[in-house]
């Protein structure tokens, strides 16, 4: 399923782990990682550090930053929660977007959220970010990784599924 392009997003929910994957996963593929969340206007962070659940509004030129940040070939940490999104973000990519969803029990994610720190989501989003999700589709240029297993395991499974 490998693409041409070597564009990629890795998605899911908080706290799948779309940064330590991202970090690994690009070392291992010899290419670059960027978080979306690095992306996303000081607004989105502050409304999400108190707690409040993004709305389309506030998302949609964040995606289209999210899809430019991709001109460049590489892998891109973003949730990616909805179909909607995932087209936007292919819109403005450039060429095309391989989609890795890390997928996640809501007790192993809530419980990764609890034990971290220094992150401006809050546990409290969960519940809307599960309530948002749209998993990809057979239809969409997209694998899928349980994430109940070690990085080094995941990152050799994604590698094994993007050149299989």
């Amino acid at each position: 399923m490998r693409l041409a392009s070597g564009r990629y997003v890795l998605m899911g929910v908080a706290g799948c782990g779309k940064s330590s994957v991202g970090v690994a996963l690009a070392r291992a593929i010899g290419t670059r990682y960027l978080d979306g969340d690095d992306l996303h206007p000081a607004a989105n962070i502050a409304k999400m550090a108190r707690g409040e659940a993004l709305t389309d509004a506030d998302r949609w030129p964040w995606l289209a930053k999210v899809g430019a940040a991709l001109a460049d070939p590489g892998i891109l940490g973003c949730s990616a929660l909805r179909k909607s999104y995932r087209n936007r973000i292919a819109e403005h990519a450039g060429g095309p977007v391989c989609f890795i969803y890390l997928k996640g029990s809501r007790d192993l994610i809530a419980a990764r959220m609890a034990a971290r720190s220094g992150h401006f989501m809050p546990a409290t989003l969960l519940q809307s970010q599960f309530a948002t999700l749209e998993p990809p589709t057979a239809e969409e240029p997209a694998i899928t990784v349980d994430i109940d297993q070690p990085v080094p395991r995941i990152v050799a499974e994604i590698t094994q599924k993007l050149h299989g």
